[in-house]
């Protein structure tokens, strides 16, 4: 019977893409099944505060193993943004397209279109909290391409690709995207930590 992982977020496609990439090792599971209908607080100035947040919040009121993510796309000639704010980089309340079109105007003078894309996962289990990160670099396209994915998918080229993440199905964009590479380094560790008690 594999152990139950409830994750840490309101984001369906998150839902979607860390589901696909944990299969066989949970049974993942929404806060949604726990009946949280609030939103879990974001308050933190940066990614690693908020993954934490996120975890704590759900820890401290259901006392469950459960996994955050906090992601964001952060852009060289913006100085770093919209980092911590990816999600309400044009306000509230949260819109992809928005956000992408400000994004897109912001950069419209701009030569330099490179950028990063990070998650931090938080892991609670137990009354112990872990956190993984994960990078990918890239470039800023000109303009919004494919239709898969979701929120800055369509204007990130990953670097060496000639494709947006949302030209990419969801297995591609698994085999190297940022979440990915953070929930890999989850992986091992809850491996090792088997291994471990199996001892």
């Amino acid at each position: 019977m594999q152990p139950i992982l409830y994750l840490a977020t309101q984001n369906l496609h998150k839902v979607e893409e860390i589901e696909a990439l944990l299969h066989g090792q949970f049974e993942v599971r929404t806060v949604q099944d726990l009946g949280l209908e609030e939103e879990i607080p974001e308050t933190g100035s940066t990614l690693e505060e908020n993954s934490m947040l996120k975890a704590k919040f759900i820890a401290d009121r259901y006392h469950v193993t459960c996994l955050s993510d906090d992601s964001g796309l952060e852009v060289e000639a913006l100085h770093g943004a919209p980092g911590v704010y990816s999600a309400r980089y044009a306000g509230e309340p949260k819109n992809d397209l928005n956000n992408l079109n400000l994004l897109l105007q912001n950069l419209h003078q701009e030569e330099n279109r490179r950028a990063r894309f990070v998650t931090i996962l938080t892991f609670h289990e137990n009354g112990k909290f872990v956190q993984f990160e994960g990078e990918i670099i890239g470039d800023i396209t000109h303009e919004a391409r494919g239709n898969a994915g979701f929120g800055y998918d369509p204007v990130f080229q990953p670097e060496g690709l000639t494709r947006t993440f949302a030209e990419m199905t969801l297995s591609e964009k698994n085999q190297m995207a940022h979440r990915a590479r953070a929930l890999q380094k989850f992986k091992v560790f809850v491996d090792e930590n088997r291994k471990s008690h199996d001892k």
